[in-house]
């Protein structure tokens, strides 16, 4: 029997499971709204919401929202409804990880190193057959052949190889492209003038063009850094890239604030992921023992497979020009804050050590410590990757006709970010799951199928024209 109305969050009702829950109208009675849109943002008390068909339909004073009979009822008991979280940096191997994001309030991801079966995912979760987070992709990385190549990485090395790239990632149905630090000048054309023509956004790190002994310290890249300024990237991914890049790994404070005022004029965000490179050093930090710190059993046992060579490395990494390393990303960070660069929240999960979920509310953490406000960091996970992405009037907002992705809190995130760790809620596409189904979606998490997942990577690598036949070997497959 279903159960309609629900006192204290459904309490006494049947489990919402980890399998998808239909989209039924709600309504959330007597909560209070946090509109991150506002000037100052702070929770207004004695509000109900009214949500139908994956959409919030009505909102208002407490008494004043009429609803459906049949609609279910839930009493938010004063909680507080904030937009549910963004995570615009992420690698997804399996369908179980999905769950772990969910888990921790992220209702939208952006992977970005995309193969066939992640297009799969995105529809299975838009027509409600799965439950997870929206989920938005790139395709896949496309570099040219370098030091920091990947067997992931789609190789073009000359304009012909790259438009053909470019037009075969949108043939398979893939409308943002990914770029990648080696990638020559003639590649990079290639891939701009193709994905301009095809309507296709590129985000990335900057290309660099090819790496010569000597660079960056004894001579400049083949690329300059300036030059991507006026590239129309949607996205700079990773401070740790951009210091790379534009100060030639100098790390000078005094350089900090001009390259971030150039950043600034350009227009283009920035994805910070201080997580990535904080995860490394808190290894060098420990002698290893942060590889098993709680969380990391929702990383994909591949993964884990392949990047024990990476943990072996930086066990044994010295801590202190780390430490160093990193207290120069956050000031880089804040000075680009500081110039009015739009800074969005990514967390790099799925690879090293940076489990889904978790990872991103570790990213907000950060932030903070890297001179951010809660409210700052909430928006940079919320508001202003809606507007990245062009969507602010549709999603990250509390207001009739945007999607009902929403989380519902015990207390004010904005004056702590620990609140953001136990939601009572969370609501993903008008789909409710609440503390019983969350916790049901961290073991799901930590059910990573293998062979799926191999599966997975050689359908990309074959999608992508890669060999893959020492790969079956080495596998027995």
């Amino acid at each position: 029997m279903k159960c309609r109305i629900i006192c204290g969050l459904l309490t006494g009702c049947a489990l919402i499971a980890a399998t998808p829950v239909a989209a039924e109208p709600i309504v959330l009675r007597d909560v209070q709204v946090l509109d991150l849109n506002a000037a100052e943002p702070a929770p207004v008390a004695g509000r109900s919401i009214f949500i139908d068909d994956g959409k919030i339909v009505a909102i208002g004073p407490t008494d004043e929202v009429d609803a459906p009979a049949e609609a279910q009822v839930i009493n938010g008991l004063g909680r507080i409804v904030m937009p549910g979280l963004y995570d615009m940096h992420v690698h997804i191997w399996d369908d179980a990880e999905l769950a772990a994001y969910l888990a921790h309030g992220v209702t939208t991801v952006r992977n970005a190193s995309g193969m066939p079966f992640h297009l799969r995912l995105a529809e299975r979760i838009s027509s409600g057959n799965l439950a997870g987070p929206r989920l938005i992709t790139t395709g896949p990385i496309l570099n040219s052949h370098g030091p920091n190549g990947q067997i992931i990485h789609q190789y073009v090395d000359t304009e012909t190889e790259a438009r053909e790239a470019v037009r075969a990632q949108h043939a398979a149905g893939f409308r943002r492209i990914k770029v990648y630090s080696n990638l020559t000048p003639e590649a990079w054309r290639g891939i701009k003038a193709e994905a301009d023509a095809l309507g296709m956004t590129i985000m990335g790190h900057t290309p660099e063009g090819r790496r010569t002994a000597g660079m960056p310290y004894e001579k400049p890249f083949d690329i300059p850094f300036e030059e991507m300024l006026d590239e129309g990237f949607v996205t700079f991914e990773h401070t740790e890239s951009i210091v790379w890049h534009g100060l030639r790994d100098s790390r000078d404070p005094d350089a900090a604030m001009p390259l971030a005022d150039q950043v600034a004029e350009a227009g283009i965000a920035v994805d910070p992921t201080l997580v990535a490179f904080y995860n490394l050093l808190r290894t060098a930090e420990t002698k290893g023992e942060y590889i098993s710190r709680p969380g990391t059993e929702w990383l994909n046992p591949m993964l884990v497979g392949q990047e024990q060579e990476n943990y072996e490395r930086w066990t044994n990494e010295e801590v202190a020009p780390a430490r160093e390393a990193f207290e120069f990303y956050k000031l880089m960070t804040k000075a680009m804050h500081d110039a009015g660069v739009t800074l969005v929240a990514g967390s790099d999960a799925g690879i090293y050590s940076n489990p889904a979920g978790l990872s991103l509310i570790d990213e907000l953490n950060l932030l903070v410590e890297a001179g951010l406000s809660p409210v700052e960091a909430l928006k940079s996970a919320t508001i202003n990757a809606a507007k990245v992405l062009e969507e602010s009037g549709t999603h990250a907002c509390i207001a009739a006709g945007c999607t009902a992705d929403l989380l519902l809190l015990d207390a004010d995130p904005t004056q702590a970010l620990a609140h953001l760790s136990d939601p009572a809620l969370v609501i993903a596409q008008g789909k409710v799951h609440d503390r019983d189904a969350i916790a049901a979606l961290k073991v799901l998490a930590t059910k990573a199928d293998l062979a799926r997942t191999q599966a997975n990577v050689v359908e990309g690598l074959q999608a992508q024209g890669t060999d893959v036949t020492p790969l079956l070997q080495g596998s027995g497959g």
